[in-house]
């Protein structure tokens, strides 16, 4: 039997409704102002379409102020990496909008570098050419020329010689590549005959020999040029190692030495009569790099035409850039490849060619 006098059961039951009808309030009010998933994540939105338009619109960022987009192009595939951060925090948010929006950085960086995550290689080839900068300071010179060795390549062009490592290099290649020039810091070894062998000149600082530091200005015996003899018909080669660039925080992207010395070698590759060219060498920077444009526009990247994945050789401990080129005129690339890591701290790079 039920004791409670009908007033208090009339009080507690008002009580019971007064607390539910206010915690319905409260969770309509919640409900109106919580923000729906359109709404929500507006920051993370924005940022992902400032990243599209970046990648997007690199070719516009101005090289007025340290070389900035010079610096940007060289480590434009990288930028690829804030799509999944952006991704995990649009998750996060259950943002609708920012998930949407990430679209735009998605097919900018897929149609800047998705060609060249699949495997292009063909089989064959009737010349492969390996390039490697052995590094001036390499501990072990003799072990680096016989894992270049052991590659079997049928040209191999080294850059960043010095008078005491070089005889050992001409040491231990002589057996495998009885063809040889050396010019300054710079060599090619190869299978078949060479000819027609002549330093260029890659450092001609010109008019503007007074604006470059001393301390700045690279010697001038850097790059050859030579013709190989193949059974296919000549093959002229360069070899060259341009100017290192420098990251200042004052001064920003500087490419002075480099940036002439691109001019240089296309200035003599466009005047260059011969059909087949093919230019091995450390360039200091990638194709992508707007400054590269006398090379790039006469010459193709063996690795963009027929490489596996982007190639990236320096620093070998963790390559994040491919600065150590192979390229061709009026042959075909078949394939490009990285070389296992020598003594070097840069990776070497090979290809197959055919004509």
């Amino acid at each position: 039997m039920n004791h409670t006098p009908p007033s208090a059961r009339t009080t507690s039951r008002w009580k019971i409704d007064a607390g539910t009808w206010r915690g319905s309030i409260r969770r309509a009010i919640g409900f109106g102002f919580r923000p729906g998933p359109w709404k929500r994540g507006r920051v993370l939105a924005a940022l992902a379409l400032l990243l599209g338009l970046f990648m997007l619109l690199h070719a516009r960022i101005p090289n007025g102020f340290g070389y900035l987009g010079s610096l940007v192009e060289t480590f434009l595939p990288w930028f690829g990496v804030f799509i999944p951060v952006l991704l995990v925090g649009a998750l996060w948010r259950r943002s609708a909008s920012a998930v949407v929006a990430l679209l735009l950085p998605v097919v900018v960086w897929l149609n800047l570098f998705g060609g060249l995550l699949g495997d292009k290689s063909h089989p064959g080839g009737n010349l492969t050419v390996a390039e490697q900068n052995v590094n001036a300071n390499n501990p072990d010179p003799a072990g680096t020329a016989r894992d270049l060795a052991a590659s079997g390549a049928d040209v191999l062009a080294l850059v960043e010689l010095t008078p005491q490592a070089t005889g050992t290099y001409e040491k231990e290649l002589a057996k495998a590549y009885p063809y040889r020039t050396v010019q300054g810091t710079v060599g090619l070894w190869s299978k078949l005959p060479l000819s027609d062998t002549r330093p260029i000149d890659v450092m001609d600082y010109g008019p503007l020999a007074n604006a470059v530091p001393a301390d700045r200005k690279v010697a001038s015996n850097r790059a050859l040029r030579t013709t190989v003899a193949t059974d296919r018909g000549p093959l002229t080669v360069y070899v060259a190692h341009l100017g290192s660039v420098r990251v200042n925080p004052r001064a920003g992207f500087w490419t002075a030495s480099r940036d002439i010395g691109v001019q240089a070698l296309g200035k003599a590759i466009a005047a260059d009569p011969s059909k087949r060219v093919a230019l091995l060498g450390d360039l200091n920077g990638t194709m992508d790099d707007r400054a590269f444009a006398d090379i790039t526009s006469q010459m193709r990247s063996a690795q963009d035409a027929a490489g596996d994945g982007f190639g990236f050789t320096w620093p070998a401990t963790f390559p994040m850039v491919r600065i150590d080129q192979i390229l061709v005129r009026g042959a075909v690339p078949e394939s490009s490849w990285v070389l296992p890591a020598t003594g070097s701290d840069h990776l070497p790079v090979a290809a197959g060619i055919s004509w």
